[in-house]
């Protein structure tokens, strides 16, 4: 199989022809792996392969699933490989091993994915970019001079550059349609629990963390969705295996209500200013809605923005300096110590000083958005809202600079951190690290699945995505309504490497 053929097909193209003996499994991999070998090292969207592992592993790969024999990435963040790296971005775990499979890794296998590598991750996953100073910086194969977004800006770089079909990745606070937006592709985050975390973790970030992937096609999301959710042994979450996300697709969704929103309650208070290219994304996409069929209507979401923001940097406060007091246990580094970048130093330092009151107010919080967003589905079934307030940003245009980090170092000094809290530092951060995204952390407080679909290209030739979120629990209608809109828009057709069905 050539690299120009192997890049035509979705997953579930790859697994068909395997199926129907018009190409081997061998073949398939070994186009996979020269095509990563040629191209990665212009979109530097990968930072460790294991190609040979990967060969191995597929000797026992039953061609009998929809995504057997098809190639994908993990994320260097949760994803764990026993006895294989797994740096979250940071130097201070370059050194680090998983000491288990993750569930999720088992089900990969379980449904003959080929698992070629890891995709690169801001450091801890923070950003909205992928800009590590540990590892290169993926670039957006749209413009190679702009950022592919974060935290999965890797796997998104990788899928969009045709290095493979899908790419895992994970959604904390818009972490898979962030970058499917900048890199138009379909991204989709499921609800809270439906896809295991286990067995090194229970929930990451009180749940707002799931994991999934970024695809080019929606039935390689669906397809992928069957293999992989339903809770694991100890997990948190009474989530049981289901089945019927595919087959979903085979049935338009009926005619929706679909409530359509600029973000301004979201948007707004943190002083966003939206891009025309997406307000024209938005009213488009609600245009098309409404010749496929569905009653759209202007509705905003029902939520407090500002007090949306402030609980999701409060939870993230707290976490990042849990996660460095895990990181210092597991390489028996002091916290001090670490190799971390002054941003995350400087959270955690923060983190450190939180009240835990406010940790639980915060959290409080998350449930008033949830049962405000409950009520808003019982009139509108879905809604319709931008993903990010423009297209993607340049490559370092979004990253801390020396002057602010310098500023940061400052709360090295005793009671500075304390003192900052009391003076609203969290509005502070809330305005530079939210203005330009405060559409995707939404979802991920109240748990609804979300997704970013494909719907513009800019005149300057960068995509530009559309969120929809739905009630908790209702992938299948999102995933159902993506494919009606795929097939009126064929959105893959504008990829910088169109795939094609097979």
């Amino acid at each position: 199989m050539l690299i120009d053929e192997y890049r035509r097909y979705d997953a579930m193209g790859l697994a068909k022809l395997i199926r129907t003996r018009q190409v081997s499994r061998d073949e398939v991999l070994e186009a996979a792996c020269l095509c990563i070998e040629r191209d990665d090292p212009q979109l530097n969207s990968i930072v460790r392969t294991r190609f040979e592992r990967a060969r191995g592993e597929a000797q026992g790969v039953v061609p009998d699933t929809p995504l057997a024999g098809a190639p994908t990435l993990t994320k260097d963040l949760l994803t764990a490989i026993a006895g294989e790296p797994l740096a979250f971005g940071s130097a201070a775990l370059a050194e680090w091993t998983a000491p288990a499979d993750s569930t999720l890794v088992t089900r990969l296998r379980e449904a003959g994915l080929s698992l070629l590598g890891q995709t690169a991750t801001p450091e801890l996953g923070l950003m909205g970019i992928t800009e590590p100073r540990a590892f290169p910086h993926p670039r957006n194969p749209w413009n190679i001079d702009h950022s592919p977004g974060g935290s999965s800006g890797g796997a998104a770089a990788a899928v969009a550059g045709g290095l493979v079909p899908l790419a895992m990745a994970g959604d904390g606070g818009g972490s898979i349609r962030i970058p499917a937006s900048y890199c138009g592709l379909f991204g989709f985050k499921p609800s809270r629990g439906r896809v295991p975390q286990g067995p090194l973790y229970d929930e990451v970030w009180h749940g707002a963390v799931v994991e999934h992937a970024v695809t080019r096609s929606v039935r390689d999301s669906a397809a992928l969705l069957d293999a992989i959710n339903g809770m694991d042994e100890g997990g948190p979450y009474p989530v049981p295996r289901e089945h019927g996300f595919l087959a979903a697709l085979d049935r338009p969704p009926g005619p929706l209500r679909i409530g359509v929103s600029l973000g301004e309650p979201l948007g707004k208070p943190l002083g966003t200013r939206l891009d025309p290219e997406v307000r024209q994304a938005v009213e488009g996409a609600a245009r098309t809605l409404a010749g496929l069929g569905h009653h759209v209507e202007w509705a905003d979401p029902p939520v407090d923005g500002e007090r949306l923001a402030s609980a999701y940097l409060t939870l993230y406060l707290g976490q990042v300096c849990a996660d460095l007091a895990w990181i210092a246990r597991e390489t028996g580094v002091a916290v001090g110590r670490l190799a971390i970048e002054p941003a995350t130093r400087a959270i955690g330092r923060l983190g450190r000083h939180l009240p835990v009151r406010d940790f639980e107010l915060a959290k409080r919080d998350w449930n008033t958005a949830a049962r405000a967003m409950g009520e808003f589905h019982c009139r509108y079934d879905v809604l319709l809202m931008p993903v990010t307030a423009a297209p993607a940003p340049r490559l370092g245009e979004l990253y801390p600079p020396a002057s602010q980090e310098r500023l940061m170092s400052l709360l090295a000094f005793p009671g500075l951190p304390k003192l900052a809290l009391k003076a609203g530092m969290l509005k502070h951060l809330a305005r530079d690290a939210l203005a330009r995204t405060p559409y995707t952390q939404l979802a991920n407080l109240t748990g609804q699945p979300a997704m970013s679909l494909p719907f513009h290209v800019t005149a300057q030739g960068l995509p530009v995505g559309v969120q929809v979120v739905g009630p908790m629990g209702d992938e299948r209608r999102l995933l159902a309504l993506a494919a009606q809109v795929e097939a009126e828009v064929q959105w893959q057709r504008h990829l910088p490497r169109p795939a094609q069905d097979g």
